[in-house]
């Protein structure tokens, strides 16, 4: 295995409730590599979406570190760690996040225009757009490029968002709970192409979820309780045979 592209020391994570201090992650230590798929098992509130949310640079933990490639990124001003999350960072979240009046080529789109000046992103339009239509094909939605999230479904919607978070090629997608609105057959189309993607482009992918069977799809499974990591284990599905 790789030198690890991302890594928790010690994480710690309180947040205020009135004159209390609730503690939500309390020391975990994780890492992964590139090429590596990671399963984060636990039930509801034992801290897998928050630890989630502070490897992604959406939240800062309270204590601890957390590492891009050995490089401590909270010491990092907040501009250098917005551009840092947009460059290297995909996220596919369980609700889709998909902005209701643009289109599914728009959608994806606007992850990237995020990323760049209005300058930049005119000089890059056509390419830009060249690979969002590129990603949507990919992700089996080349004739529902002009369709509007209400006129997706579940499933196609969420097919948008894994569009979405690899526009910028990022070394790292967090997936929290992505198929937990999706049917089961349609579930298992979008894990299928989720971990293709992932296999295809050697991306290091945390998967956040409470189904044991797709976390032993996975290559390593990291157990969590009442914010602790207190398990870990290779898989023994089809990620462990890779």
């Amino acid at each position: 295995m790789s030198a690890p592209v991302l890594t928790a020391r010690a994480v710690t994570k309180n947040y205020r409730l009135g004159k209390r201090e609730i503690p939500v992650l309390r020391g975990v230590d994780l890492s992964i590599a590139d090429g590596e798929r990671v399963a984060l098992l636990g039930a509801s509130g034992a801290g897998k979406s928050t630890l989630l949310h502070v490897l992604g640079l959406l939240d800062a933990p309270t204590s601890g570190a957390v590492e891009y490639d050995g490089r401590v990124v909270h010491d990092l001003s907040v501009k250098e760690r917005a551009l840092l999350r947009h460059r290297h960072t995909g996220f596919v979240f369980q609700f889709y996040h998909l902005i209701p009046e643009l289109t599914a080529l728009q959608n994806v789109l606007l992850a990237q225009m995020m990323g760049v000046s209005m300058f930049g992103y005119l000089g890059r339009r056509a390419a830009l757009r060249a690979q969002a239509e590129e990603l949507l094909g990919q992700v089996g939605l080349s004739d529902r490029l002009h369709h509007r999230p209400a006129e997706l479904s579940g499933g196609e919607r969420q097919r948008v968002a894994i569009a979405r978070a690899l526009i910028a090629q990022p070394r790292v997608i967090l997936a929290d709970e992505p198929t937990g609105n999706l049917d089961s057959a349609t579930a298992t189309g979008v894990v299928d192409l989720m971990f293709a993607v992932q296999q295809q482009r050697q991306l290091a992918f945390l998967l956040v979820t409470h189904d044991e069977r797709l976390a032993q799809r996975c290559d390593r499974v990291v157990r969590m309780f009442d914010g602790k990591i207190v398990g870990e284990e290779a898989a023994t599905g089809a990620g462990a045979a890779r």
